[in-house]
């Protein structure tokens, strides 16, 4: 035993760095399916999405970038496929510059093919990325084709149908931010205090515990905090609509509740290399105590 645990502490760090990726990469290509429990300001985002009627309008703005892609990306996705089945139609806008632009395309691309009958233009329209978050934000209630005079194809925003008695801000049932950074708190400082307009944001799981004053103060309507806060969203979405199950169980589709699990695997294996750590140091130490 004691020269395992010395083994152990002589072993090299990279071999702990390789079995946790392993620990990581199983469970997402190998899903293990383990319980979700849903919270409270998940499923009033929820709840409140599926109180809308269908024809209402929502605004999905993509206010993050690549680097959190893992925990916003189901976010948006599962915003959309919810959206998409009960015909909402829904506005598309880019906020942060750093390749949000091409992963509103990409996820866009992506779940409106799961929907054959769904048309650009009728049914959800990208609008782009426009500069000056806090700026734009406020002139929406001047009206949208102030800061959004075209989509991003350059189709004037008068000659897109979905927006025939859509002028402003106050005509949109809903703000949705999938945030990294401050610009989920704009939408509720410009779009939520001074239009009124409900709000959901789903920031990452580093930036969620600030939005809980906004939430407690009535100005969020749900919240989505990290890759468990999306994962709960799955969860709540597949048991609603049982159609897409298929989609949230397929391996080639990286999803939250996947990322839950792996993330679940990891920190057990994170847990059980530490405990070994110090077993074996404090089984070791009097040994070395004497070598001094």
């Amino acid at each position: 035993m004691k020269r395992l645990f010395e083994w152990l502490l002589a072993l090299d760090r990279r071999w702990i760095y390789l079995l946790v990726l392993v620990s990581l990469i199983i469970p997402i290509v190998f899903p293990i399916g383990l319980p979700v429990t849903t919270t409270s300001p998940t499923r009033m985002a929820f709840e409140y999405i599926e109180s809308l009627a269908p024809g209402d309008v929502v605004w999905l703005s993509f206010d993050y970038g690549p680097s959190s892609a893992p925990e916003n990306d189901p976010m948006a996705e599962a915003f959309l496929r919810q959206c998409f089945l009960k015909r909402l139609k829904v506005i598309v806008t880019v906020l942060y510059p750093l390749g949000a632009l091409g992963i509103s395309n990409n996820i866009l691309a992506r779940v409106s093919s799961e929907f054959p009958g769904l048309k650009y233009g009728e049914d959800y329209v990208n609008m782009g990325y426009k500069d000056g978050a806090a700026a734009v934000i406020r002139s929406l209630g001047d009206g949208i084709s102030k800061s959004f005079p075209a989509d991003q194809n350059g189709r004037p925003y008068d000659q897109i149908p979905m927006f025939k008695g859509i002028r402003d801000i106050y005509q949109v049932k809903l703000l949705f931010s999938v945030a990294t950074g401050i610009i989920g708190e704009y939408w509720i400082t410009q779009g939520n205090a001074q239009f009124g307009t409900p709000t959901i944001v789903g920031p990452t799981a580093v930036g969620a515990p600030k939005y809980y004053a906004y939430l407690n103060a009535g100005q969020l309507k749900g919240m989505l905090g990290g890759m468990k806060g999306a994962a709960e969203y799955e969860k709540l979405l597949r048991d609603k609509y049982p159609q897409l199950d298929k989609y949230y169980s397929e391996t080639k589709y990286f999803t939250a509740t996947k990322g839950m699990d792996g993330q679940a695997v990891v920190h057990v294996v994170i847990l059980i290399l530490i405990v070994l750590g110090n077993v074996a140091y404090l089984v070791l130490r009097p040994g070395r105590r004497e070598a001094a």
